[in-house]
């Protein structure tokens, strides 16, 4: 007889989707995955648009990451126009760059998978929530939510809106740094800097803490890959740079401009979801491949800032090289927020950020391909435009379909480690959920999907559901 568990509400997870286990007649893990299974289809939406209107409509694909989106079309735009915006553009485009990167990271780490961490796998739902942190650790939870604020308002001044930036447009930006602008966004990111040395031990501890209680996540939850990151002059970028491929042990096979993605990223359909997975083609063979913080780790020698880097070997020192820990990803995010508060810092003072920021612009028909490295990954705009500057056809490819077998890799890790013959429905739902949030999935970005957030684990056993929980 089927049985069925209701838990609700599901959180911190963005996006629709559910969560298949197979098991067979002996009750062992067959496979595992997760299913999204809502489509809003932004490819299509986009087809028949002003192309200059991209940086302001791909931003509505999703209010967690849009200035991943804003700036990837920026980028496009630039190329279709065959114009390169000026050294003081990228610059502020990087800038505000930065701050959503802060801001992006500390949500993730603090309040999305803040909760597992401060109260535990096994905390009461209930309580297992940013709500949850505030009581339990009310100085974290300050200078957590601190930082989110002080990202978010760097976003805001130099994008001009802190959910849907607008400033940046094909050819340059239209935001014009001032003494005025400087000396508040420089305030921002002093006041960053300075809760560093509080920030950085509380996450480490907390992380290694977890690590302690669930010894299976440090040993069994490894998943080798490859790993693709943008690179610039052998160091981390996150908006422009030339991609780079490395493999599991961490051999540099390929670097290639991104309007060349095509000929390495393959996209697949899968007949259970909507997300599409995306495997490397290198020399004929496919392999499966991560991308984001870790991967970008992975991917690059250095920051090129002494607080990132310094930080940068204790990962190593941890995590080894190349990192495949599923949960060093929340340690990998808190060294590119370290470092991208630095960078804040290296910007306002470099004079070139006083430069000119526009350059002429006209669409003439051809191809548009730009791209960002997104808080959870590579990122990539691929336009057709016609000769009247009209977008006749989209590619958007983004970081969980990149992510996606990978993903249900550490499902299946998280099942065997937590869920068969394990009698407690409550670790099999928390690690479950535990092991996606490592990857901060954007669904809605994956499947251009709106929708709710519930979440529903089906466990089948020779074909046959025995077990569904929902939340």
């Amino acid at each position: 007889m089927n049985k069925t568990i209701k838990i609700d509400p599901v959180t911190r997870i963005e996006g629709h989707a559910k969560v298949f286990i197979n098991l067979d007649d002996d009750g062992k893990l067959e496979n595992a995955g997760l299913v999204v299974n809502e489509l809003r289809g932004f490819e299509k939406i986009l087809i028949g648009m002003e192309a200059d209107r991209m940086p302001h409509i791909t931003a509505r694909i999703c209010g967690v990451c849009p200035t991943a989106h804003h700036i990837a079309a920026s980028n496009a735009l630039d190329y279709a126009a065959g114009v390169k915006s000026p050294p003081a553009t990228m610059l502020l485009r990087e800038l505000m760059y930065m701050g959503h990167i802060i801001h992006s990271h500390s949500l993730s780490i603090f309040v999305l998978q803040g909760p597992d961490l401060v109260l535990g796998l096994d905390a009461d739902p209930a309580i297992r929530n940013v709500v949850g942190i505030v009581q339990a650790n009310p100085e974290l939870a300050k200078v957590a939510l601190r930082l989110r604020t002080i990202g978010q308002k760097i976003n805001e001044i130099v994008g001009g809106r802190g959910t849907h930036p607008v400033t940046s447009v094909a050819g340059g930006i239209t935001f014009v740094l001032d003494q005025e602008k400087k000396k508040i966004i420089q305030a921002l990111v002093d006041e960053a800097k300075a809760m560093l040395p509080v920030v950085t031990p509380a996450v480490k501890g907390l992380l290694l803490n977890a690590l302690d209680k669930h010894p299976a996540m440090l040993n069994d939850w490894i998943a080798p890959s490859w790993a693709v990151g943008t690179v610039k002059d052998d160091r981390v970028s996150l908006i422009e740079g030339n991609l780079r491929a490395v493999d599991k042990d961490g051999n540099i096979k390929i670097e290639f401009p991104v309007e060349d993605y095509d000929k390495y990223m393959v996209e697949s359909v899968v007949e259970w979801s909507y997300m599409k997975k995306v495997h490397f083609n290198f020399d004929g063979e496919l392999h499966e491949y991560r991308v984001g913080p870790m991967a970008r780790m992975n991917a690059m020698r250095q920051f090129g800032t002494e607080l990132a880097d310094a930080e940068y070997a204790e990962f190593t020192k941890l995590g080894g090289y190349p990192c495949h820990l599923t949960v060093f990803q929340t340690y990998a995010k808190l060294v590119e927020m370290i470092w991208a508060i630095e960078r804040s810092d290296n910007i306002l003072n470099d004079p070139a950020v006083w430069g000119e920021t526009r350059v002429p612009v006209k669409f003439k028909g051809g191809r548009g391909v730009g791209h960002s490295e997104a808080p959870r990954g590579t990122l990539i705009h691929d336009y057709e435009i016609d000769e009247k500057g009209i977008v006749r056809a989209a590619n958007l490819i983004v970081a969980t379909q990149q992510n996606y077998a990978i993903i249900n890799r550490s499902i299946e890790q998280a099942a065997q480690s937590h869920i068969i013959d394990k009698p407690n429905e409550t670790a099999l739902l928390n690690a479950v959920e535990f092991s996606i949030r490592c990857y901060d999935p954007c669904l809605s970005c994956a499947t251009h999907a709106v929708g709710r957030m519930p979440l529903e684990i089906a466990i089948t056993r020779g074909g046959e559901t025995v077990r569904t929980i929902r939340r």
